[in-house]
């Protein structure tokens, strides 16, 4: 699945030209704009589905009905059956932590990042079936995955060390919050999450099991330098050691409608190790499960009521950056957002999460004007 790095990146640039739509910046009063106008100033934010603008737009008779429907019906089974599934694997990592002492590093919670031998073979093995239970509680029952790791893997030479080559973090688009359950039935891999996370019941000693790093986002004052050197350093290891879990990271920072691919940071691509890029796309009918603009406990309870939810997968070849990448993380990231947007049919944005903020105020003074 090896790719030679410098062919990679110089035509990765110049199909990335190609892809790359930018979209105007947020320099006017946005909340004087239409509902129409908003959509396609910052429209790897806007909603397309049935339901509209942050989830509100009116419906149908027949969509209304099948809603209401769903919620009497439908809506509490799920919601039973996912508390059992939640507290299924707590208690799983309640059994496998007992004894363990929880482990600390530079002030980021490491959690049980470190789990050994049986604890951690029931750990990974439990949460993957379980996070796959849990899609298939919220209705998705069928995931269409395409593999394109190994492409022309007959007739090559793999016998290169599977410990050299090996990939420290996972990198995808992010669309949804589902985004990470199915990374977890897939891999159950490490990721960044607000230290608030680490305190909540049943999620919080999960999250420390499979090993996520906790900061603290909303702090000005939070040590940025200490979180990433902990992201950093977790890549490495994976990449060095083949049981240690990898890191899932979201270069883009934010949730899209899926259509659109914003610019990356550079967190995951300061390791210089390879990365795995990862193209989630969520097809839909009438109601999307992109988490681009509705507040957290509307798009639940519409992602619950949709009887039939879809994800396709698509895993890209393990991405090895050359002298040059390894020397310019920003160099990195980018060629690896191109191979994605080429990938993946995905529109290059320039837009980010400061846009994100301002589309959401304005249309919050939209409708309720």
């Amino acid at each position: 699945a090896a790719t030679a790095p410098s062919e990679l990146g110089s035509s990765i640039r110049g199909e990335g030209e190609v892809a790359a739509k930018p979209l105007p910046s947020a320099d006017a009063p946005a909340a004087q704009e239409s509902l129409e106008e908003l959509d396609q100033r910052y429209a790897p934010y806007a909603r397309r589905d049935a339901y509209g603008p942050m989830g509100r737009g009116p419906l149908g008779a027949a969509e209304a009905a099948r809603t209401a429907v769903a919620a009497a019906v439908l809506l509490p089974l799920r919601v039973v059956a996912g508390v059992l599934v939640l507290v299924a694997y707590y208690l799983v990592c309640r059994v496998c932590t007992l004894w363990v002492e929880e482990e600390r590093a530079g002030g980021q919670g490491e959690g049980y990042a470190r789990l050994q031998g049986w604890r951690r073979a029931w750990v990974v093995r439990c949460g993957r079936a379980l996070s796959r239970a849990m899609l298939f509680v919220f209705g998705f029952y069928w995931i269409r995955e395409h593999d394109r790791r190994f492409p022309d893997a007959e007739g090559k030479d793999l016998g290169q060390s599977e410990l050299l080559e090996r990939p420290g973090a996972i990198v995808s688009n992010h669309v949804s919050y589902v985004d990470i359950l199915y990374h977890m039935s897939s891999s159950l891999p490490s990721f960044v999450a607000k230290r608030s996370v680490a305190r909540l019941p049943l999620v919080g000693l999960i999250s420390k099991c499979i090993g996520c790093i906790f900061v603290q986002r909303e702090s000005k004052t939070s040590d940025f330098k200490g979180v990433s050197g902990a992201v950093t350093e977790r890549i490495q290891r994976a990449h060095r050691q083949k049981n240690s879990p990898m890191m899932l990271l979201f270069p883009e920072g934010t949730t899209t409608n899926g259509d659109y691919l914003l610019p990356f940071k550079t967190g995951a691509f300061l390791a210089r190790a390879p990365v795995q890029p990862v193209i989630l796309r969520y097809p839909y009918k009438r109601f999307s499960p992109a988490w681009d603009s509705m507040d957290g406990a509307r798009h639940v309870f519409l992602l619950l009521c949709q009887f039939v939810n879809y994800l396709e997968v698509v895993h890209l070849p393990v991405y090895y950056p050359s002298e040059q990448e390894k020397d310019d993380p920003k160099l990195y990231a980018d060629n690896v957002r191109k191979l994605m947007a080429v990938e993946g049919n995905l529109i290059l944005s320039d837009l980010g999460l400061a846009e994100k903020r301002v589309y959401h105020a304005a249309l919050n003074a939209n409708m309720s004007a």
